[in-house]
């Protein structure tokens, strides 16, 4: 997969951009606060209608005026697209591949895949759950247009539910719906369980020899899918998932009441990691939570290539320069194929000349 070009218009603090790009290494370098980051961002928007820094499209809209653009010119399964994010303030964003507007932004990702590194990502294991069900599912979400689908589903009966928990003493009424949107609930978080506990199996193929490399051959690091409690065989199917979560819901009925909290569901769910049979979230060393994150994302990028037969676009976020010079020397080992963009410093930058192309942003500009 390749991005050829890029175009914005009021894009985060890009007035208007247009840039072609090498198919292989693409440094973005400058100062801090310039755009650099904010370009990356763009192109992981385009495989995945969402940003990993923003919750609301709004914000990705310049300050000041009412709608924003993003084109991009990819190369993906033999064929060239055009994708095209047209997003507002006072409506629904709207997507495109090839002029034809997308139903679903689980379609983009039949188109093209991104695997993103950031500073953040380098605490990935010592940080709550919720940001380890967040990776899971920017990569089940790109790999299963149908798990996307039932994400977004799962979120909104979710948020109707706590709104149901929340207002039932004052509201009784709302109780009578609270049987229907635990059926619709327990449906779609079976699906998300079974996507869930499959992908973490083959992460648990994938990323554990990434890591013994990472780590010279001298830690041994092992993954666990923790979900509902009540579930006793999570890469069963659907049908057979059903029935547990419906009845974990019925014991914590009362409990949920009372809270005024959505207690039960995969909203909870975790990815335990341990180096060397011990949580790594609790023991871990800095240096150790850094390698183990960057092998979960590497192991993520080649999944994908296993699943495509295609590199997703590495995008490299000011990961480089967090990283001890050990540590840089194995990452740029791990990425030869496909396309990568890094955002760096002006001396990192200048080194990566031969190999792609070099950018200098200034101000939201080519500079």
């Amino acid at each position: 997969m390749i991005v050829r070009a890029i175009a914005l218009d009021f894009f985060r603090n890009y007035l208007h951009l247009e840039a072609a790009f090498d198919p292989r290494i693409n440094v973005i370098y400058g100062e801090n606060a310039q755009g650099k980051t904010n370009l990356l961002e763009a192109v992981a928007y385009l495989s995945t209608a969402s940003s990993h820094r923003a919750r609301y499209d709004r914000e990705l809209i310049q300050f000041g005026v009412d709608s924003a653009f993003v084109k991009a010119e990819v190369f993906s399964r033999q064929r060239d697209f055009t994708l095209e994010a047209r997003l507002s303030r006072g409506q629904r964003r709207q997507l495109y591949s090839n002029g034809v507007r997308l139903k679903t932004a689980g379609e983009l990702s039949g188109v093209l895949n991104t695997v993103l590194f950031c500073p953040e990502d380098l605490y990935l294991i010592r940080e709550g759950a919720a940001v380890r069900r967040r990776f899971l599912d920017e990569c089940i979400c790109q790999l299963r247009p149908k798990y996307a689908a039932a994400l977004v589903e799962y979120r909104r009966l979710y948020e109707h539910k706590t709104r149901i928990l929340r207002d039932w003493e004052e509201k009784p009424s709302l109780l009578d719906t609270l049987d229907e949107f635990n059926l619709r609930m327990a449906q779609t978080g079976a699906m998300l369980i079974y996507y869930r506990a499959h992908f973490v199996k083959r992460l648990r193929e994938v990323t554990p020899p990434i890591h013994q490399d990472f780590s010279g051959g001298r830690e041994r690091l092992d993954l666990r899918y923790c979900t509902v409690s009540g579930v006793p065989d999570p890469e069963a199917g659907v049908k057979e998932i059903l029935p547990h979560l419906l009845s974990h819901q019925e014991r914590h009925r009362q409990a949920e009441l009372e809270s005024r909290q959505c207690l039960s569901g995969p909203h909870k769910d975790d990815l335990e990691v341990e180096i060397d049979g011990v949580s790594a979230k609790t023991f871990a060393s800095q240096g150790q939570t850094r390698t183990a994150a960057l092998s979960l994302k590497l192991a993520s990028r080649e999944i994908f290539y296993q699943d495509t037969g295609e590199w997703p676009v590495l995008l490299l976020d000011d990961v480089l320069s967090e990283l001890d010079a050990k540590r840089q020397s194995f990452v740029l080992g791990r990425i030869q194929g496909g396309q990568v963009f890094i955002t760096c410093c002006e001396d990192m930058g200048l080194k990566a000349l031969e190999q792609g192309k070099v950018f200098h942003i200034r101000g939201g500009a080519m500079a």
